[in-house]
């Protein structure tokens, strides 16, 4: 197998290449999940696109992976991947749910109206350390704020370094500000919340209505869900883009390590207080606490910090709990269709 044009536009890189084995070298077809329904997907390889039905002795997949085909293009394995963007499942499910694959950059969408919300931007940034991904926050309708001084300043405040950008959604031309994240064979994904101009920004860059849009409401500056599957489509100058359905509810599980650095303010001022398990909660020689006191560090912050770790480690518990449950079960069930075939004709 030789490394084509085309595979280095899909994203392939030298980390997936070193998964095959001798044997697979010239007999297998890379190819790179492009859009992912219920009960099926579909690939993009060097030279075509197929759709195949999703099997229960599949693993779970999501759109970003990198598979390999044999020569009548069936399933043979998916290969590890570099990155991987998940969460905990919506409601009431103890399910990890899988967004993303094998993404370079995150576009961290965010309105700058009523909508923005600092909690969330740490939020969703946590869940991109987490993965290994670099982020870049996106400052959209610009077309409708006249001062995005202040919102930018806000984000500089979580962290000097982090990259953000001011984008009328609409107009390509400033759209040029995002080419440095979009190069060829580079993959980016769109976060953010619904409404805040995640499809309208892939579209503009696509230059094709791939998403359906819609007006955000006038009486509290929110969005209407509109994006309702995962599609990973091409920019015309290079790279790719993952437009993922506007996530109301992103709970975070297996995530702490992500808090921690979103959060790497805190984690070394806790390096500093008197105790090492010091919860910030008013012991003494509270050197986060003393942060706070002397304007070093936003009580705001401090409390999302808590709670994002609170949440994380019950998900992570509860997950944890079900896959040992579900781990057993299958014991159970493997011993019992054992000892069936034991006394089977007795």
């Amino acid at each position: 197998m030789t490394e084509t044009k085309m595979l280095v536009k899909l994203g392939w890189q030298s980390f997936f290449q070193q998964q095959l084995s001798l044997d697979e070298w010239d007999s297998v077809v890379p190819a790179r999940i492009v859009e992912q329904y219920k009960s099926q997907i579909t690939v993009s390889a060097e030279s075509s696109v197929c759709t195949l039905d999703i099997v229960p002795a599949m693993p779970d997949m999501v759109v970003g992976d990198w598979i390999l085909l044999n020569a009548d293009l069936r399933f043979v394995r998916l290969l590890e991947r570099k990155t991987c963007f998940s969460r905990k499942a919506a409601g009431s499910k103890l399910k990890q749910q899988l967004i993303s694959a094998n993404i370079d950059v995150a576009f961290i969408v965010t309105s700058m109206n009523d909508d923005f919300n600092l909690n969330r931007i740490e939020r969703f940034l946590s869940l991109v350390n987490e993965a290994g991904a670099e982020a870049v926050i996106v400052l959209s309708k610009s077309d409708l704020e006249h001062g995005p001084e202040s919102y930018i300043e806000q984000i500089r405040s979580l962290d000097p370094l982090l990259a953000v950008e001011t984008v009328n959604c609409l107009d390509i031309g400033e759209l040029a500000k995002l080419q440095p994240w979009l190069r060829e064979g580079s993959t980016c994904v769109m976060l953010g919340s619904s409404g805040v101009g995640k499809s309208t920004l892939t579209n503009t860059l696509t230059g094709t209505e791939l998403q359906t849009t819609s007006e955000i409401r006038a009486d509290d500056s929110k969005g209407r869900h509109t994006t309702t599957r995962r599609s990973l489509v091409g920019v015309a100058n290079g790279g790719l883009i993952l437009d993922t359905p506007g996530m109301r509810g992103l709970q975070l599980s297996d995530c702490k390590s992500g808090i921690k650095s979103t959060f790497n303010d805190i984690d070394m001022f806790s390096g500093e207080c008197q105790y090492n398990n010091c919860q910030h909660l008013g012991e003494p020689a509270c050197r986060v606490q003393q942060a706070i006191k002397d304007g070093e560090l936003d009580q705001r912050r401090l409390k999302n910090y808590q709670k994002l770790l609170s949440e994380e480690a019950r998900n992570s518990a509860s997950l944890s709990e079900k896959r040992a449950n579900d781990k057993a079960l299958g014991k159970y069930y493997k011993n019992t269709q054992s000892q069936a075939s034991k006394f089977k004709g007795r």
